[in-house]
């Protein structure tokens, strides 16, 4: 990044890395509280186990980032691109990823309680074994995603689910109104 180098674990809480370019980078287990990264490439970076609390992340780019076990706890990603990121384990509660790309993310076993993806992409996702319980995916598109055995208690699910896997989900009290469910569809 212009020079700097940022180490594994940095403690980068409240920066401003607007338009940085951080593809790459290996910022495992770093503190990016509160960091505001809008537009910034993240292309391919490593951010497993990092912190990224409140961060404000519109419109950047996360093509294929490890967020494996990352905790984005209220962060901001709206108009982002998560295109084959790996997000497997990470705490998401709260995010915001309106307009958001996430073709062939891997949310395995995150936790997404009370999360809003409003007009998401997430078609191809995996999202096997997560939790999702009060999230939003209103206007959502979810085709083909593999929801196995994740947990939509309580959720608002008026998205397109054509395709998508729901063996073994938990539809507990979740909302289905607007929602284009797949044929012959398996839940409990």
């Amino acid at each position: 990044m212009n020079g700097y180098e940022i180490e594994p674990g940095a403690n980068l809480t409240r920066a401003n890395l607007e338009f940085a370019n951080l593809s790459g980078a290996n910022l495992t287990g770093a503190n990016l509280t509160n960091v505001r990264l809008h537009n910034a490439d993240l292309t391919g970076a490593n951010l497993t186990g990092a912190n990224l609390t409140e961060a404000y992340m519109f419109r950047a780019n996360l093509t294929g980032a490890n967020l494996t076990e990352a905790y984005v706890f209220r962060a901001n990603l709206t108009g982002a691109n998560l295109t084959g990121a790996n997000l497997t384990g990470a705490n998401l509660s709260g995010v915001c990823l309106h307009n958001a790309d996430l073709v062939g993310v891997i949310l395995f076993k995150a936790n997404l309680t009370d999360a809003h993806f409003f007009c998401a992409n997430l078609s191809g996702a995996n999202l096997s074994g997560a939790k999702l319980f009060y999230t939003t995916l209103s206007g959502a598109n979810l085709t083909g995603a593999n929801l196995t055995g994740a947990n939509l208690t309580d959720a608002y699910l008026g998205a397109g689910l054509g395709g998508a896997h729901l063996e073994g989900a938990n539809l507990s009290g979740a909302n289905l109104t607007g929602a284009t469910m797949p044929d012959g569809i398996i839940h409990n």
